[in-house]
């Protein structure tokens, strides 16, 4: 079925935060679309249905399209004050591809370069962000940027089994040592932890980036009873290639202290959970 590129008006563009985002100290979340292209097979997102502002036909149909809320930048232009701690974003990856035409982006940055909050997180796994760099580069003297930039496993297979449409590896890194080069605070986010060589990747991570690392193994039911959890079609897919262990909570435990105690031995803070995310506030 072919990608469709819908638009929309939105009511509202900043949402108070709630949950997990709330407790890391984020004020307000940013979603400038609803649905995501890269349809990544473990997307807790779509597990959220209504609960994260989704009609019937975006879990139904995830990764199939997406809306874009036209009205974004004015709503953000109307609402932002300098006390906000803002995340951007929880349910869409702002440069998913259709963001390439849809340009969006710029369009919030420079509402973001006119009247700045008091922090901004950008979370992405899209090199796309680079179009926009020479933005955020003047939006980091003005405010406290963050960028998280997801890089989910050292190995390529494993990165076109359960993410077959995000760049490669190669193409993250390479996104992650520009945005340092520039002057931003660039975290390597190691969300969801898929199949890999754990040494491998945490080195990747720290020779790409000298901030503190950010790290979230898959979401299991079994462990968080209720909200988002990790999508059936990556369940289907640990299970067909032989990577279920990868969801169970006592290897995930195991696999998170060999990257925290590599990380560690590297003068780096390594955080999971609340307490990654509230490295970018």
């Amino acid at each position: 079925m072919a990608f469709t590129v819908l638009h929309s008006e939105a009511k509202s563009i900043l949402s108070k935060t709630g949950g997990f985002i709330a407790q890391a100290g984020f004020t307000h979340s940013l979603t400038p679309a609803r649905n995501c292209g890269f349809a990544c097979t473990y997307c807790y997102v779509p597990t959220m249905r209504v609960y994260a502002g989704l009609k019937p036909e975006d879990w139904r149909r995830w990764g199939q399209f997406t809306t874009f809320k036209d009205n974004a930048p004015e709503l953000l232009a109307r609402g932002l004050r300098s006390d906000q701690v803002i995340y951007c974003s929880p349910l869409v990856d702002p440069y998913q591809p259709a963001e390439s035409s849809e340009q969006m982006m710029p369009r919030l940055l420079e509402a973001f370069l006119d009247r700045h909050p008091r922090t901004l997180a950008i979370q992405t796994r899209g090199p796309l962000i680079l179009r926009d760099i020479k933005k955020l580069e003047a939006l980091a003297q003005r405010t406290r940027l963050r960028v998280s930039f997801s890089l989910t496993t050292d190995r390529e297979d494993i990165r076109r089994l359960y993410e077959p449409l995000c760049a490669p590896l190669c193409d993250r890194l390479t996104a992650i040592r520009h945005l340092r080069a520039a002057g931003i605070p660039t975290y390597a986010t190691l969300a969801p932890l898929l199949p890999c060589n754990p040494e491998a990747l945490i080195d990747m991570a720290l020779e790409a980036t000298d901030c503190d690392v950010i790290c979230d193994p898959f979401h299991v039911r079994a462990v968080k009873t209720s909200g988002a959890t990790t999508r059936e079609p990556a369940l289907l897919l640990s299970e067909r290639y032989g990577y279920s262990e990868w969801h169970d909570p006592e290897f995930q435990a195991g696999i998170v202290a060999r990257l925290r105690a590599r990380a560690s031995a590297a003068g780096r803070n390594f955080e999971t959970g609340i307490a990654g995310f509230r490295l970018l506030v």
